[in-house]
């Protein structure tokens, strides 16, 4: 589908009807990294629309030369939910990025957001806080035999668990973004990542939040994300070992079980208004 805006196309898919969940990928992926990780849940959660868009220069969606910023790129985001969801209230997801812009995003519209979701979200260059690279398992008899696959270089200088699961679910989830990004536009866009925008709040938010953090996320870290969870008087934060920055693939059990729960709590919420 795409969503026509005064400057640019966004290009974007719509699964199930429902109480909406928008979605928000992270850096040089696309729709396929959300997709992947959260289109599981609504096998037994019923009545949600999930929102899945391609950010700028990444996907589908084209990386218009006017984007010179993550102020940008937060606009865009804005212009895209007063068109698809114009007066609507709806959940948040967001990764790494997405989660990043996810933030900034509920500090301008609380009361439009009835939930929101963190994995691994950035706090931008300023406050980058990570620990090294760290390979928590290995697989090496699959690893040689996967070494000539066009994704291989990528998956080891990622993951932190490294095995046929999390290989396939890379190449679909992660790599798929990664083959089609537009680097020159991401360089510029990152390269002035920190939002302008004011993390602050006006009044405390009152409604479910999830942040989920890998022990060895060495992208976006652990200790950030800890004080984010401050900052929310109804948020959950969970720190998973054997995680790094693509924790939904290298924990799914935990993952899925913390992400229903916070769902179940974003569903009661609503109920009991």
């Amino acid at each position: 589908m795409q969503c026509h805006l005064d400057k640019i196309t966004i290009e974007y898919e719509v699964r199930g009807t429902g109480f909406p969940m928008l979605m928000l990928h992270g850096a040089g992926c696309d729709r396929n990294l959300m997709i992947g990780c959260m289109e599981p849940f609504f096998e037994n959660h019923l009545g949600w629309k999930r929102i899945y868009l391609d950010l700028p220069g990444m996907g589908r969606t084209k990386g218009e030369d006017w984007i010179q910023s993550s102020d940008d790129m937060l606009e865009i985001v804005e212009q895209f939910v007063d068109k698809v969801l114009p007066d609507e209230r709806f959940a948040l997801a967001g990764e790494s990025y997405g989660g990043y812009l996810s933030r900034a995003l509920l500090t301008k519209r609380p009361d439009q957001i009835e939930g929101m979701l963190l994995i691994c979200p950035s706090a931008g260059i300023a406050r980058r806080d990570a620990p090294s690279f760290q390979v928590m398992y290995k697989d090496e008899e699959y690893l040689e035999s996967m070494k000539d696959n066009v994704a291989f270089s990528e998956f080891t200088r990622i993951q932190v668990v490294q095995d046929a699961y999390n290989f396939e679910r890379f190449k679909a989830e992660i790599f798929s973004g990664l083959q089609v990004r537009d680097i020159a536009f991401m360089e510029r866009i990152f390269s002035r990542n920190d939002l302008t925008v004011s993390e602050e709040l006006e009044e405390p938010y009152e409604k479910p939040v999830l942040i989920l953090a890998g022990r060895q996320d060495h992208s976006t870290g652990y200790r950030n994300q800890w004080e984010f969870a401050q900052e929310y008087p109804h948020a959950s934060y969970v720190m998973l070992d054997r995680a790094g920055h693509n924790l939904q693939i290298e924990q799914p059990r935990l993952f899925q079980a913390l992400v229903s729960e916070w769902m179940d709590r974003v569903e009661e919420k609503r109920l009991t208004k």
